[in-house]
């Protein structure tokens, strides 16, 4: 029996499931949810992260962990983490620019936090051992600072839905239509008013699961030091609207289409997320846009230089350059945020 057949199955014997709980079983069902058997990246998978685009934005996060932990007094051991590290290309990116620091690379304890078995294949072809990995940032030993970089790994944490109808906000759910196929509809007990002067047919999200790894990595930057770059599709700002998308080779598809076999994303809370550390007694840097971020980190000067080198290729940096920081492409709906110790001055973000 395959996924749809069995979430069919479980509505049909439970009742209808909330959004976040639909989410969590496409992505992460063990026998067949997406990133736990068929994960596909890439320009020939179903989708394509920054990493992907262009060694220029790896080698760039590498260099700002190296002017992080210079700025934290170049502590010796630190861990280097990275969650949601897809095919190992960011990582691998960062410690070969790296290099350029070789006191970093020695003081780096570096661990990936993976929960799908294919993907920590592919991240062992890139790294070797020259990594550990772990299932969760608490399996990460603490007491040592600690640099994290996650990219693209917020917009797979899964929301809960709200609609607003006209008298009462009720939680959008994934229950089954006259034909006993899956369908989005509302659950009958009403939810305490969310936002009183919001229209009818507003849609709000909130994501317990994106909130709590912003009290998590808080908590443990506040404990032990150090600097977060998160980075992600989403809101600098809180907002309504239904983010949930499903993309399955490039192309956008219902939700409910294909359950384990599309990747489910939504958009990243940022304001939440940062507002969840703070609360921990982490600081938290402005919002900036992943365009504003990397010109400020110097991708023009590391695209000229690459272009110096390869003039041959010049047209196909410049590509490159546009798709990550265009405003009409990755630059302006993508973010870059940072969560850090009280006092220190990550780059990029300095007012």
């Amino acid at each position: 029996m395959g996924l749809r057949d069995r979430l069919i199955a479980q509505v049909r014997e439970s009742g209808p499931m909330s959004v976040a709980q639909y989410m969590t079983a496409c992505l992460h069902d063990p026998a067949d949810g997406y990133y736990a058997t068929r994960p596909a990246l890439g320009a020939d998978g179903d989708f394509i992260t920054a990493p992907l685009v262009s060694q220029m934005f790896g080698e760039l996060i590498g260099l700002w962990a190296v002017a992080c932990w210079q700025a934290m007094g170049r502590p010796s051991p630190f861990r280097l983490v990275e969650i949601g590290p897809g095919d190992g290309t960011l990582m691998d990116d960062m410690l070969r620019a790296a290099r350029l620091a070789p006191d970093f690379v020695a003081a780096a304890d570096v661990w990936l936090v993976e929960t799908s078995a294919p993907l920590k294949a592919r991240q062992r072809q890139v790294l070797g051992d020259a990594v550990t990995w772990a299932a969760s940032l608490a399996e990460v030993p603490d007491e040592a600072p600690m640099i994290l970089v996650a990219n693209e790994l917020l917009d797979c944490l899964p929301p809960r839905q709200f609609v607003r109808t006209d008298k009462r906000w009720a939680e959008r759910v994934v229950g089954l239509n006259d034909a006993g196929g899956l369908a989005f509809g509302l659950a009958g007990a009403a939810i305490g008013d969310l936002a009183p002067d919001a229209p009818a047919g507003s849609v709000l999200e909130q994501s317990p699961a994106q909130e709590a790894l912003g009290s998590e990595i808080g908590a443990r930057i506040a404990a032990d030091g150090g600097a977060a770059l998160l980075i992600d599709y989403g809101r600098d700002q809180p907002g309504f609207g239904d983010t949930l998308q499903a993309l399955r080779r490039h192309v956008k598809e219902s939700p409910l289409a294909s359950p384990g076999a599309a990747d489910l994303t939504v958009h990243a809370d940022f304001p939440a997320v940062l507002a969840a550390a703070a609360r921990e007694g982490a600081a938290t840097a402005p919002i900036l846009t992943q365009g504003e971020f990397l010109v400020r980190l110097g991708i023009g000067a590391r695209a000229e230089a690459l272009t110096a080198a390869r003039p041959d290729r010049s047209e196909v940096i410049e590509r490159q350059l546009e798709r990550l920081v265009s405003p009409d492409q990755m630059g302006e709906l993508f973010k870059a945020v940072c969560i850090h110790t009280p006092g220190l001055a990550p780059p990029g973000f300095e007012a």
